[in-house]
């Protein structure tokens, strides 16, 4: 007989490994995963981990693995799936029995087919080794050039003028952080990259991409072009999902689960970025996360439900992203809103509070320096999840506790 086996060593995997000790499961475990490394956290890659040029922040020492009894697999790929003998095939020819199986494949960075992927000027930021070969070009008088507007974008140029590296931002969309960020918020945080020396182009498009051994130099459709010293390419990423659609599982923007992370197989779920679930406080729409919390959220909660808990997924989604000395934080998703007010805070701050037709909250958004706005966007959040419908004007008044309206 088999055990657990989790294909996928990141922070959602990882936490579910343990959280499974923790519920007291007594059988094996065996955690896979293709990279090299212990499974380790992503947001630092943009971040100080780019900056301090330190190993990958692991989500726990071999030790901790080893004393747990959790069997971790490096550099070790997944072939296949063998659903009706319930085993995992290996790249390398061994396999893999298991009782139930949980995909925590994440997702990978999407690329632009244009662009030669072996040259050594074009790069992607999803793993350390992503992360190694970028560090190694931020010197101070380099120039990087970043195509996307995100959040990796963003957080990877604020990282590199730090060093002091050039940086040029190109974003095909009229603003940056379309996707998620209300626009009063990507004011602010454009004009900042801009008082840090940050050349950053909306609205403008790409025709072509050039490399070799000198650099890059990027074309552009008004006839201008941008050369730089290499080129980042930060354009969101792609569910793993080819083991799951091979493997004859139901595939829906990710692995598609239902409300308990099972997948279309009673003996396998899904969590973490490569699956799409359905999302109860906005009418079980089906979304798919990329997002630290989301994963450590998943992994913890699929544990219980490999172990028979049955327990449904009621986090509000949570984001945020640090660039300078400005953070910036959203609860929920703010689509179907008609109505958003602001509350001021201190040293120009603010949060942004979006609601719906009927006076429900549904997402709020906030901006500031190191962590003024994380209070009151964890006490939204809380707001979100009991279906609140607050008073607009009470949101608007810094005076008015915001934990005084979840108790009404």
């Amino acid at each position: 007989m088999g055990g657990i086996v989790i294909v996928g060593a990141g922070e959602c995997g990882a936490r579910a490994a343990f959280a499974l000790r923790e519920r007291g499961y007594d059988g094996s475990i065996t955690l896979i995963g293709a990279e090299p490394h212990l499974p380790y956290e992503r947001p630092p890659l943009s971040k100080d981990g780019l900056r301090d040029q330190l190993q990958p922040k692991y989500v726990a020492d071999a030790e901790r693995y080893a004393s747990a009894r959790i069997d971790v697999l490096t550099d070790t790929p997944v072939k296949a799936i063998d659903r009706v003998a319930k085993r995992v095939e290996l790249v390398d020819g061994g396999s893999i029995a298991y009782d139930r199986l949980l995909l925590t494949t994440g997702a990978r960075a999407r690329t632009i087919p244009a662009t030669d992927d072996a040259s050594r000027r074009v790069r992607t930021l999803r793993t350390h080794a992503d992360a190694e070969e970028i560090r190694r070009e931020l010197l101070p008088g380099r120039k990087l050039a970043i195509i996307g507007g995100g959040f990796i974008g963003l957080e990877l140029a604020a990282t590199a003028r730090s060093l002091g590296a050039d940086v040029v931002l190109i974003e095909g969309l009229p603003r940056i952080l379309s996707r998620g960020v209300p626009a009063e918020i990507a004011t602010v945080v454009a004009e900042r990259h801009r008082t840090e020396g940050a050349d950053i182009r909306c609205d403008t498009k790409i025709d072509r991409i050039d490399t070799d051994e000198n650099g890059v130099q990027i074309l552009l459709a008004n006839g201008q072009s941008v050369d730089a010293d290499f080129l980042v390419v930060g354009i969101g990423a792609s569910p793993n999902t080819e083991l799951a659609e091979a493997a004859g599982l139901m595939v829906d923007n990710g692995i598609a689960v239902d409300a308990t992370l099972r997948t279309s197989d009673p003996d396998i779920f899904a969590a973490g970025d490569c699956c799409s679930y359905p999302l109860c406080h906005y009418g079980d729409r089906r979304v798919r996360l990329e997002a630290w919390r989301n994963a450590q959220d998943q992994g913890t909660l699929v544990a219980g439900n490999l172990l028979g808990a049955n327990e449904t997924v009621t986090s509000v989604p949570w984001f945020w992203s640090d660039q300078y000395d400005l953070t910036l934080q959203i609860a929920g998703l703010a689509d179907g809103a008609t109505v958003t007010v602001r509350r001021d805070l201190t040293d120009g701050a603010f949060i942004l509070f979006h609601l719906d037709d009927t006076g429900r909250l549904l997402a709020a958004s906030g901006i500031g320096q190191g962590n003024v706005v994380a209070r009151d966007i964890r006490l939204a959040e809380m707001l979100i999840a009991a279906g609140k419908r607050p008073d607009p004007q009470a949101l608007v008044s810094p005076e008015t506790k915001l934990k005084a309206l979840l108790a009404a």
